[in-house]
């Protein structure tokens, strides 16, 4: 069953000025249900615009945006998030630092009304999901979350956004700022939390290794085009070196990022 059709979306930023920037040229991309596609590209190559576009951040200039049949092009960002989960690059988003751990989990499970009539039920809920994250978080759930490290608050909102399984996942490099250690533990609890809820998952990464190790598609992107899209064994077979060749080939350029190529 298809999940998310794009068919040529085009997005320019900053329109008429010096400052124009065409984000995204013509994207088209088809997602199965249960895909878990990687993306990867330099700088500027339209990776977060494209999750923006899926997301409701802004409208596309042409083109559709279509989830699960249905055309979500011009629907409000608000109303795509309840079925869109999304997690960013900067721990701090995505939760709610003054709130404690129980409140910011009954916010995303739309559970209990008011915080004062959260049943015994839910806070059990919430102690098992947690308990899965394995960083201690069920013994501090009446913790404020503004206390708690970035790599357990990142943790906490792919638990949030995931609370109530969404249709689509957007994972914008969110685990770029963690510590390595931390970043291996979340990218574990993101594995575990997708195969669990079969969700389809859309994540950009600057990490050309684990674009390849992660889920069952990777793509390459370049001026806001997809230059390179793998999956299957032609993918299992593939090294970083294929991705590099692979990439000149595409975008008749070598890949300039040091920082995707240092990773």
């Amino acid at each position: 069953m298809e999940m998310l059709k794009l068919d040529g979306i085009c997005k320019t930023f900053n329109p008429g000025t010096v400052n124009e920037k065409k984000a995204l040229d013509g994207l088209s991309l088809s997602l199965e249900a249960g895909d878990f596609v990687t993306i990867v590209g330099s700088n500027g190559a339209g990776k977060s615009t494209l999750l923006g576009a899926v997301a409701g951040s802004f409208f596309v200039d042409s083109g559709a945006v279509v989830v699960d049949g249905r055309d979500i092009t011009y629907l409000p960002e608000h109303r795509r998030a309840k079925h869109i989960g999304r997690l960013f690059q900067d721990p701090m988003r995505g939760t709610a630092p003054h709130m404690t751990i129980e409140e910011n989990l009954a916010l995303a499970a739309g559970s209990g009304g008011w915080f004062s009539h959260m049943s015994r039920a839910d806070r059990e809920r919430f102690r098992e999901r947690l308990a899965l994250l394995d960083m201690g978080l069920e013994d501090r759930m009446r913790q404020p979350v503004g206390l708690l490290s970035g790599g357990q608050r990142q943790a906490l909102a792919l638990l949030m956004s995931t609370m109530v399984p969404p249709w689509l996942l957007l994972l914008d490099e969110h685990t770029a700022a963690l510590d390595p250690g931390t970043a291996e533990k979340v990218l574990r609890i993101t594995r575990e939390v997708v195969a669990e809820h079969n969700i389809t998952t859309l994540m950009v990464t600057h990490n050309m290794r684990q674009a390849l190790e992660l889920g069952n598609r990777t793509l390459m992107m370049d001026e806001g085009r997809i230059v390179l899209d793998v999956q299957g064994q032609e993918r299992a077979g593939m090294t970083v070196g294929d991705l590099l060749a692979r990439f000149r080939a595409g975008a008749g350029r070598e890949l300039d990022n040091d920082r995707i190529l240092l990773s």
